[in-house]
């Protein structure tokens, strides 16, 4: 069995999309043994396209309430996984005095796609894909016991 971290803290820049993205699919597989949260440089709107594509694999994003790293009341993780430049630079600034992991995963902003609302969805749902491989990959589900 994979040894999972206890804390894990995903950030982007606005905590809208990406980060809470993120949050929610490890929550989704692995909430009950991992604190997850996640933040932003800037706390944002929760973007509806981000909570719709998530809503298409049953995961329930609309009650996200966005934050920054100011707003955070707990600094004590395990891991720190930061999915922007401007997320890594600030993650970096926070931990000097901390002993806590740092991953970077450059993971692409859906919300500068433009086009009709199909090839939007098409961006969001790609971003989507991709955390869920990165996510299930680092945080690998536990095997049967029976088996």
């Amino acid at each position: 069995m994979t040894d999972l971290p206890g804390a894990v803290l995903f950030a982007c820049t606005e905590n809208a999309l990406r980060s809470p993205m993120a949050e929610s699919i490890l929550k989704h597989f692995h909430g009950r043994q991992i604190y997850v949260d996640s933040v932003g440089v800037r706390a944002g709107e929760i973007d509806g396209f981000a909570v719709e594509v998530l809503d298409e694999i049953g995961i329930d994003l609309s009650r996200h309430r966005s934050k920054s790293f100011d707003d955070l009341e707990d600094e004590f993780y395990d891991l720190i996984i930061t999915l922007s430049p401007e997320a890594q630079h600030r993650a970096v600034e926070l931990t000097r005095t901390m002993a806590v992991d740092i991953e970077f995963w450059n993971t692409f902003d859906p919300s500068i796609v433009e086009g009709n609302r199909d090839t939007r969805l098409a961006a969001y749902r790609q971003v989507r894909d991709q955390l869920l491989e990165r996510i299930r990959a680092r945080f690998p589900l536990s095997p049967p016991l029976d088996t």
